[in-house]
């Protein structure tokens, strides 16, 4: 016999046949039940993982993490601002553009946001590149007058590549009859759609020098950053604004503009988290009816090793350990088959809507049309610790009970 005494006794009556089936029937569905709580929390706290990240990717590939903008007037000496973003080590890429409203006419009207790049440099803070359905960010070519619309912007319009757009700035020029807006006329050389409705439907990117003769500027609006902790935008951007002299200007960072959507998301996820919670919390109460029964199946023996001189809190003891046993045992099972079901969900998924012909998530109303699922390791612990607190709490109440048994009642009618 190996000591503690409690462990010992608690692993023997767990490994013992019962004379009671029905308590280990119990015991298997307390396991099982256990096993799909901490299954289902894992599963849908990675499929909220994936869907953060995806948001994340969509939205921060089109919004620089941090901007620097003149204050009523552009950023005069922005070669010097560059070279002294890209000295700093938390910066990792910059590049300077253009943003103005405008009035966008094809074969219909619609308003839109225009951006002017430079092809050169914009993959370094943005990832429009990535997202062209048709052309290519290097056709926007200085002097051509070259325009690339976001999807539904594209159809909004009625155009597509190769087509003429007229771009009306609000801006109205004097002219011997009167004050006209300022206009251009632009050929559409691309498409791109990164599956958020604000950019693909409102944005329309240009090269930065033709965006100056529009609007008249004698250069870039600000410098775009993309940084190394996005979580850091706002700091660093005000420290190389402080560098760059005596011009005022005004710092932004993604957090800005998005931070609510995010803040919303992360809420979700403990609210969700709360709710799933108790899907194990219910399982592993079942520990409760389980340990309560064995407690009273264990009468006669529990009174036997009072006799012999075990202390009530060495059976209280025994019992727990045999609580806990179970429900480790459920936890084990549950985080396997959570993790295993969270790295390949989005496998299994397609093999569902593959084999069955269905569609979770239709593209043509959905912007992610695949059910993302990021597993992330400090989620499995945290609710591999919480369902071991359910379960150590579970067991409390039996075990203390068994730890009251007296003796000579328990032995009277033997």
């Amino acid at each position: 016999m190996f000591r503690p005494l409690e462990v010992f006794i608690g692993l023997r009556y767990t490994r013992a046949k019962r004379r009671n089936h029905f308590i280990s029937f119990i015991s298997l569905v307390s396991i099982l039940g256990i096993a799909v709580g901490v299954t289902a929390l894992i599963t849908v706290i990675s499929v909220m993982n994936g869907f953060d990240k995806e948001l994340k990717e969509r939205i921060l590939g089109m919004v620089a993490h941090a901007t620097i903008e003149g204050v009523d007037e552009t950023v005069r000496d922005w070669p010097q601002a560059l070279k002294l973003a890209k000295e700093n080590g938390h910066v990792l890429g910059a590049a300077p553009y253009v943003e103005r409203q405008a009035m966008l006419q094809g074969t219909r009207v619609s308003g839109a946001i225009i951006r002017g790049v430079m092809p050169a440099l914009e993959p370094k803070v943005s990832d429009v590149d990535q997202h062209m359905r048709k052309g290519r960010l290097d056709d926007l070519v200085a002097g051509h007058f070259d325009i690339v619309l976001g999807s539904e912007l594209a159809m909004t319009l009625g155009v597509d590549v190769g087509d003429l757009v007229t771009v009306f700035a609000p801006e109205f020029s004097a002219t011997p009859i009167g004050a006209i807006p300022r206009m251009k006329r632009f050929t559409v050389v691309g498409i791109f759609e990164v599956g958020m409705q604000e950019y693909d439907s409102g944005l329309a990117v240009v090269n930065m020098q033709d965006a100056q003769t529009l609007y008249r500027l004698d250069g870039p609006t600000g410098i775009r950053l993309k940084l190394d902790d996005m979580f850091q935008a706002y700091p660093i951007g005000r420290d190389l604004a402080r560098n760059l002299g005596s011009q005022y200007y005004r710092i932004t960072d993604w957090m800005q503009g998005h931070s609510n959507f995010f803040k919303a998301v992360a809420m979700e996820k403990k609210v969700m988290f709360l709710i799933l919670s108790l899907i194990v919390a219910v399982a592993a109460f079942n520990l409760v009816s389980t340990l309560v029964m064995l407690v009273t199946d264990k009468q006669a023996d529990i009174a036997i090793l009072r006799t012999l001189g075990q202390s009530p809190n060495s059976i209280m003891g025994t019992f727990m350990v045999q609580g806990i046993l179970v429900g480790t045992l459920g936890i084990a099972l549950g985080v396997l088959f959570g993790v295993l079901l969270s790295l390949n969900l989005s496998a299994i998924v397609h093999w569902i809507e593959q084999t069955f012909h269905v569609t979770f998530l239709s593209p043509d109303v959905y912007y992610i049309s695949e059910l993302p699922s990021d597993l992330h390791w400090p989620d499995v612990i945290w609710i591999t610790v919480t369902a071991f607190a359910f379960c150590t709490l579970a067991t409390l109440y039996p075990a203390r009970r068994a730890a009251k048994t007296e003796p000579a009642a328990a032995l009277r009618y033997e």
